[in-house]
């Protein structure tokens, strides 16, 4: 979680949203780091957690990414699940819950659907508080 949270610093730095994102493998290595770009790219698209994946899958040769963790500092919202599910990757630990959006319990209980051939394994509250006071400061600033 500490990678995630110096790429959501590196977010603050850039103008975008404080969220990073960190994808490790099975060995505890880490294989792709992002921040929120958005705005910088121009690209609804751009959160940590899909900038992550396509790092670890151009690295990897490989669009499935099974056995790894993304260590993220807000729950992922449901475009970021949808996409971790599709690369079948293991697990999410996340910080700060999002009630506005969260799509791995505060929301949505995408990751435990049934209904879905893919299931991921969640775990929430980890450095819950620095990543929270992360988002409510860049949004005090901004008001």
């Amino acid at each position: 979680m500490g990678q995630a949270l110096a790429q959501a610093r590196e977010a603050l730095s850039a103008g975008e949203v404080p969220v990073g994102a960190a994808l490790v493998g099975p060995e505890g290595e880490i294989l792709a780091r992002a921040f929120n770009q958005p705005i910088g790219l121009n690209d609804p698209t751009a959160h940590a957690e899909v900038l992550a994946l396509r790092q670890a899958g151009e690295r990897l040769g490989n669009y499935r990414l099974p056995g790894l963790t993304l260590y993220v500092t807000i729950e992922p919202c449901i475009m970021c699940v949808g996409a971790l599910l599709l690369a079948r990757v293991r697990r999410v630990v996340f910080g700060a819950a999002d009630p506005k959006g969260g799509a791995c319990g505060s929301l949505y209980r995408i990751p435990e659907d049934p209904r879905l051939n893919h299931r991921l394994e969640v775990t929430g509250g980890v450095r819950e508080e620095e990543c929270r006071e992360l988002l409510q400061d860049f949004f005090k600033a901004r008001r």
